[in-house]
């Protein structure tokens, strides 16, 4: 057992396992993994194989039992507390699900990995064709498209339970919202905007008997991911709209043409509405968590900003819009936002958030 293996914690959330838990059990202890795994009982009515645990695997395994069902978030939420709690040196948790799909080869894989990027977010991620049951493959294609869309992050595996998780960002996640599996795509999320590199390690794709095992709920499960992002998405055009609504306003009552005066309202409007942005933001999208994250952009927005009333200004003045100021000038600035808004994606993108690939690369 290596030094890093000593350091991780293996968490294993469980909703009504079987015999393919204690299979799993068998395999990690033959690693020498004693004493750092943990199982979440979240909420299974028949106790029989946690009766077997404990009995099979006394003082190796450590069970944890919700009292009802609460949700897979939920049982990571518990796991994370008591690594935060019992193992003060943890450098990382291994999650993997109880029903077979991830080996221990794998695993062995993961943790390699994460030794050698101890500060990133390591995936387990599996390779996606027709042969896969529906409701993994929808599963996976939904949250595909809604990271890649809301972080510009192309992860190829976004519903893998097998994932090495830094324990620093393990400790931030528990502030985060949802506690089914809309908790593992806020952890997507929220991952590059608490600047946690996300790395791929490709693993097998095992289903057993048609995934029939999986508690991924397609309805219920996939309309709490969408609300995440429809959420995301209002509050987008909220602060759009109060940001060029102010900024029309303030030029109709100051008759602004200078570029002082259309910089004043740019900056004017421009403040208003990005603290309603990040209120909505931080409150209603993501829960209240990411704390730092107002500084980190706050630097973006002020060149953002600056621009935008400069160019806006400069476009102006060079343009006829004598009767028709206000509203010349408001289509003028929408079009320089929306080309800002280009170019700070592909800054952050490429110069602040380094995007991680399948195998390790790092770009």
């Amino acid at each position: 057992m290596s030094n890093i293996d000593k350091r991780i914690g293996i968490l294993i959330p469980a909703l009504e396992p079987d015999q393919r838990l204690i299979q799993l059990l068998n395999d990690l202890i033959s690693t020498e993994f004693m004493g750092n795994i943990l199982v979440v009982d979240d909420g299974t009515v028949d106790q029989t194989i946690f009766e077997q645990i404990k009995q099979k695997f006394v003082n190796a395994v450590t069970v944890i039992h919700h009292p009802q069902n609460l949700g897979k978030g939920a049982a990571l939420k518990t796991g994370f507390r008591y690594f935060e709690n019992k193992l003060p040196d943890c450098l990382g948790i291994a999650t993997l699900d109880s029903d077979g799909q991830h080996t221990l080869s794998d695993l062995q894989k993961c943790v390699a990995l994460f030794a050698t990027h101890p500060d990133a977010l390591i995936l387990g991620s599996r390779q996606f064709s027709k042969a896969i049951p529906f409701r993994s493959r929808f599963g996976n294609v939904l949250t595909h498209n809604l990271v890649r869309l809301l972080t510009g992050l192309r992860i190829s595996d976004t519903q893998t339970g097998l994932r090495v998780i830094p324990m620093s960002y393990a400790q931030k996640a528990l502030s985060f919202g949802g506690d089914r599996f809309e908790f593992e795509f806020t952890m997507l999320l929220q991952a590059k905007a608490n600047s946690v590199l996300i790395v791929e390690q490709p693993i097998e794709t095992i289903y057993l008997d048609g995934n029939v095992s999986s508690h991924f709920r397609v309805i219920r499960d996939s309309v709490a991911i969408y609300l995440r992002f429809f959420k995301f998405a209002l509050s987008g055009l909220v602060s759009f709209v109060i940001d060029n609504s102010l900024f029309a306003l303030f030029i109709h009552l100051s008759h602004a043409m200078t570029l002082t005066e259309v910089m004043m309202a740019t900056v004017a409007a421009r403040l208003l509405s990005a603290v309603a942005n990040y209120s909505l933001n931080h409150h209603m999208v993501f829960d209240g968590q990411g704390e730092r994250t107002l500084v980190k952009y706050g630097a973006i927005m002020v060149v953002q900003m600056s621009l935008s009333g400069l160019l806006t200004g400069l476009m102006g003045s060079a343009v006829d819009l004598v009767g028709h100021q206000t509203l010349g000038l408001t289509i003028i600035k929408m079009v320089i936002d929306f080309l800002l808004f280009l170019v700070s994606y592909q800054v952050q993108k490429r110069l602040i958030f380094v995007e991680a690939h399948p195998n390790g690369h790092v770009e």
